[in-house]
């Protein structure tokens, strides 16, 4: 298979990447098309769906490729194991992923052509093999049963330090729109391990957003943002 093109979003690592599509609804994504698949008669009339099937590649997924017939599913504390084609592990034979996301425009420049959508779980430079609308009456089924995932995961509430304040308050109008809600609708859940979710563990964990570093902790409840700061050149 070739891809049609690759996303640009702002989830540079694994970390903090949401576990499912459309839970951090603000994060806008683009997917730059490569040619021939850059011509826009291939989307004509995909501006009447509101949302799309994205079928992609797990592309920062590695290890061997012997067959693992189960896995351990972040959401049953990693302790279970469940068959792969019971549960939506990247560690799949093919690394095929599907996501459902919000239709959010098209963009031409330059001879180049641009989708985006919103609420998208995609790494950047993943991989994108093909774009389905997605069909409400169809593709949803409201007497459906989810197996273990019955329920949303929980959040927790989201403060920022002075220091993260200060920086939000330094930024240029328009150089991240929406940072502060982006960054609280990402880390209002746990992307801990397993085994170390759930407890207040009074360390400091960094993911990388954008181009910048968010450096945050778990206590009484909450997710503290500690500091925001530009990544080194050698690490963006």
């Amino acid at each position: 298979m070739t891809p049609i093109g690759y996303v640009r979003s702002p989830y540079r690592e694994k970390f903090a990447v949401p576990r499912q599509p459309g839970l951090a609804a603000r994060v806008v994504s683009e997917l730059r098309l490569d040619p021939p698949y850059n011509n826009p008669d291939a989307f004509r009339g995909i501006e009447q769906y509101t949302h799309l099937w994205l079928i992609f590649g797990f592309s920062l997924v590695g290890g061997d490729e012997v067959f693992r017939p189960t896995v351990r599913p972040p959401r049953l504390g990693g302790n279970s194991r469940l068959g792969v084609f019971a549960t939506r592990s990247p560690f799949r034979p093919n690394r095929l992923g599907l996501s459902a996301v919000r239709f959010a425009g098209m963009k031409k420049n330059s001879g180049e052509l641009s989708l985006f959508f919103a609420g998208g779980d995609l790494v950047d430079g993943t991989p994108v093999y093909d774009i389905k609308p997605y069909i409400a009456f169809s593709d949803s089924i409201s007497d459906a049963s989810s197996g273990f995932a019955t329920d949303p995961p929980a959040r927790a509430r989201v403060e920022f330090s002075k220091e993260s304040e200060c920086f939000l308050s330094e930024l240029a109008e328009g150089d991240y729109p929406c940072l502060r809600e982006l960054v609280a609708d990402i880390l209002s859940y746990d992307h801990r391990p397993a085994y170390r979710s759930c407890a207040d563990d009074g360390r400091i964990y960094g993911v990388a957003l954008y181009d910048l570093n968010i450096r945050f902790s778990y206590g009484d409840g909450r997710v503290l943002v500690v500091s925001i700061e530009k990544l080194k050149s050698d690490q963006s």
